[in-house]
């Protein structure tokens, strides 16, 4: 008969302890948790290194709540772009640190935005009487205009080149204290009439011209010939590595290379590249560096690299002058030029001439 075998018992008395083990470990450290919660650090019975108080690099900054350390952060100009959130890294997103005050910088823009069509139909009779309406009826009142009430000669300018003189827009004041810039850009232009007499009347000024002989010729003592184009785009990297005396530039460019941070009064008669000129003027934010603009402005074509049917080249030129509008800057004189003939792209229509000269002041210009 065989014989019965006994219960096992030491298996359930080994489980017994190793759950009472665990238990007690865990109030144990339920028990410094709670400790270490209260302010008060303890030693943890764990093994590990010893503790040790913060340094003095972590200690609390005034005023923080108990147990808050003060975080370091250095700020590192860094190329890498910041994670999305901003964590991760101590260093700050460019543009979030700005000094207090001052304007955080513009972004670039690439194109101006185009005015709405003037009428339904978006054909060329309604953009073409709003344009030549626009152009053809002054903003703001002058009184006192042209420089021959400053001159010691008052013999007549050959073309209606006109700055406003009011004592509001600032000009007649800089030219009694010879502190007056003028920057002339041409083409082979050979009146140089008013460019002379506001040199005459002690303006600092610079004529632009790619037909001048010379790289920089000093005519008199403020007259100043530079050949030199203005364009409105700098010459291509490559193209500039090999010529490294190209003719050509951007006014911006010309102005940093010049040491110049602003321009009294800008003329300019570029024979139907003053729409791109003027495109990139307001893009690249110079008109707020200059005081008074003086444009002849062509209508028979549609200027260089300005494309589009007959409607939308109007719709840009419309747009382009109220930019300037926008900028402030405000139409006081008209001048159609009846001598040149009757032609408005290509088409004798609207009894509009190909060329018209306009002079706006800046506003806002101290």
């Amino acid at each position: 008969m065989a014989r019965e075998r006994p219960p096992r018992r030491g298996c359930g008395t080994l489980r017994r302890c190793l759950l009472g083990a665990a238990l007690l470990l865990g109030l144990r450290l339920c028990a410094d948790l709670r400790r270490a919660g209260s302010g008060s650090p303890a030693r943890s019975a764990l093994p590990g290194p010893a503790w040790r108080p913060p340094g003095p690099h972590l200690q609390p900054a005034p005023g923080s709540p108990r147990g808050a350390s003060r975080r370091q952060v250095t700020y590192v100009r860094s190329g890498r772009p910041a994670p999305p959130g901003g964590g991760g890294s101590g260093t700050p997103e460019p543009g979030c640190c700005a000094p207090r005050g001052r304007p955080r910088r513009k972004g670039p823009r690439w194109h101006i935005d185009l005015q709405p069509w003037a009428g339904p139909a978006q054909s060329l009779d309604e953009e073409a009487w709003r344009f030549l309406r626009y152009i053809s009826t002054a903003q703001i009142a002058c009184n006192h205009m042209n420089t021959d009430s400053l001159a010691t000669d008052s013999s007549p300018t050959h073309k209606p080149w006109s700055v406003c003189l009011d004592d509001r827009f600032n000009l007649a004041h800089q030219i009694r204290i010879k502190q007056c810039r003028l920057y002339s850009l041409g083409l082979g232009s050979d009146d140089t009439h008013f460019e002379v007499s506001m040199a005459n009347n002690g303006c600092e000024v610079h004529r632009f011209d790619p037909s001048v002989k010379s790289a920089h010729i000093l005519e008199s003592q403020h007259l100043w010939y530079h050949r030199l184009s203005i364009d409105w785009r700098d010459p291509h990297p490559a193209v500039a590595a090999q010529k490294p005396h190209s003719n050509t530039r951007k006014l911006g460019s010309i102005l940093n290379e010049f040491g110049h941070h602003k321009i009294d009064v800008l003329k300019a008669d570029l024979e139907s590249a003053e729409w791109k000129v003027l495109e990139n003027l307001i893009l690249e934010d110079v008109l707020e560096r200059i005081g008074q603009l003086i444009f002849e402005i062509h209508l028979h074509w549609p200027g260089f690299e300005v494309s589009g049917s007959d409607s939308s080249v109007v719709r840009f030129w419309y747009s382009l002058l109220k930019e300037l509008e926008q900028k402030d800057f405000r139409l006081f004189h008209s001048y159609k030029d009846l001598s040149k003939p009757q032609l408005f792209l290509k088409k004798d229509i609207f009894n509009a001439s190909s060329c018209y000269t306009l002079s706006w002041v800046n506003t806002r210009w101290k």
